[in-house]
């Protein structure tokens, strides 16, 4: 029946994690709670139980809430799909694919379908805990806004601003912010967070002060730099160069251009024996390594070119040649075989690109997008494991008849004679724990036998104890209404 917002005085202030961990908070308080974003842009997302798709940081806040993931939580999602336009995914479904001024357009009319979700979403449940995306100082986008501002008004929702002090420039963030706000936005703010604080918090008393001085508003605590957050999956391709490594099995994973679902890789970061490594732009693919993982994009035809473009084609071509391993999930499933068409211009502009040719495999692009979850049987070890499908286009070929996992009796993905080329739709495979140790000990890997889940779910509690210690929960909860 109440909502909070919480707002960023900049992009990647830590929203995400201040929101999952008082998610939790609310939720050890024997609240019903569900998280809200209105507009998120990510091509990290999760499947949800009504059969669409929401961004990847709301389905972490929903299992901080212990509910299940709905379409509402993150009623409009922009997937970047070039440097200028992105697909729109409204209530979980595609709407269009738009330039940056077309979306500018398009965001009046998308009020409706947020306020909508919203709405479903206060009435269900006992508190709902809204999101902001990137700041409402970018008050150049003001105009038909749905993400701050224009939604915490049209809602009339208390906000909270969060300034992130490692980056510098807090007080001016959240001073500035006031600023350029108007009158009737300012009224909405209801107090502030400093975040991302390293080392001893009382050295910025002063300006703590000079900031609640400034501003009106009142401070609801400093918040400590959260280390354990690297066991959390990753809200932001940034965020991909904090994997941890360690010693035993190489994995070399693509940073491609337009890389996407990348929590793919959060389990195997956190295995003590698997050292995995991000391969950025114009980093060659180190000879040493075990296994090259080729992950999904949300542009296959652009990030083949890519790929190309850094010389991973042949680095990968070499990586086989020594005997080496090769994992394509998704869009990197659609590379390893020999073309992939889109006829109908779906990605950009109509055409065919070869592929890598390492499977006997063609894909066509449609239109249609396949989201589903899936239970499926690892065709090599026979261990059940558990995924999600969501991408858009057809593969076949002859290497299907060796497939990588068997999912309701029909065989999904594709291998290699020899076994070491695979290639795989199915996202999420690796947080399942028995599959993940088959995996690695078919490549010759130890592995630890922890619980992926286990970390996640001790990890959020930890997160909620850390804002409990350092944060007035109880008084920014009070906020809600």
């Amino acid at each position: 029946m109440t909502a909070l917002m919480i707002q960023g005085a900049g992009s990647n202030v830590g929203k995400s994690m201040l929101v999952a961990g008082l998610c939790r908070a609310a939720r050890r308080r024997g609240l019903s709670v569900a998280p809200f974003k209105p507009q998120n842009m990510s091509n990290n997302a999760a499947v949800t139980v009504d059969g669409g798709e929401i961004g990847r940081a709301q389905a972490l806040q929903a299992l901080a809430c212990g509910v299940e993931l709905h379409t509402d939580m993150n009623p409009v999602l922009l997937k970047p799909e070039t440097d200028t336009g992105s697909q729109v995914v409204v209530q979980g479904k595609r709407l269009a694919t738009v330039k940056a001024r077309e979306y500018a357009a398009l965001k009046p009319r998308l009020m409706e379908s947020v306020l909508e979700s919203f709405d479903r979403l206060r009435a269900s449940y006992d508190l709902v805990i809204v999101e902001g995306a990137g700041s409402p100082a970018e008050v150049n986008l003001r105009k038909g806004d749905i993400a701050n501002m224009g939604f915490a008004c049209a809602a009339g929702l208390p906000v909270v601003l969060t300034g992130d002090i490692d980056r510098g420039g807090v007080i001016a963030q959240i001073v500035g912010t006031q600023a350029v706000l108007d009158h009737a936005e300012n009224e909405m703010i209801a107090g502030f967070l400093i975040n991302k604080f390293r080392g001893d918090p009382t050295l910025f008393d002063d300006g703590y002060r000079l900031i609640e001085e400034r501003t009106g508003w009142r401070g609801f605590g400093v918040v400590p730099f959260f280390s354990e957050a690297s066991k959390l999956p990753a809200e932001d391709a940034l965020d991909l160069s904090r994997a941890q490594t360690g010693k035993g099995l190489r994995v070399a994973c693509l940073t491609l251009s337009r890389i996407a679902n990348f929590d793919d890789l959060d389990p195997l970061s956190q295995e003590p024996n698997v050292e995995l490594f991000m391969v950025k732009a114009g980093q060659p693919i180190p000879g040493d390594t075990d296994l090259v993982i080729i992950p999904g994009t949300k542009s296959t035809r652009g990030d083949l070119a890519y790929l190309r473009v850094q010389g991973w084609d042949v680095d990968i071509a070499a990586h086989v040649r020594r005997g080496g391993f090769v994992l394509g999930i998704c869009g990197g499933y659609q590379m390893l075989g020999d073309v992939v068409n889109d006829p109908e211009g779906i990605e950009g502009a109509p055409g065919h690109s070869a592929g890598l040719g390492l499977l006997a495999l063609s894909t066509e692009m449609t239109p249609d997008k396949h989201l589903t979850r899936v239970s499926a049987t690892h065709a090599a070890s026979g261990t059940p494991m558990e995924g999600y499908e969501i991408h858009i286009g057809r593969t076949d070929g002859a290497d299907r008849a060796r497939p990588f996992a068997v999912v309701g009796g029909q065989p999904e993905g594709a291998m290699s004679r020899d076994g070491r080329i695979m290639g795989s739709y199915l996202h999420g495979m690796f947080a399942q724990d028995q599959f993940r140790a088959a995996f690695l000990e078919g490549l010759g890997a130890q592995t630890s036998n922890q619980s992926y889940s286990s970390v996640v779910e001790q990890t959020l509690d930890a997160l909620a104890d850390h804002l409990e210690h350092h944060v007035d929960v109880d008084g920014l909860l009070a906020l809600a209404r």
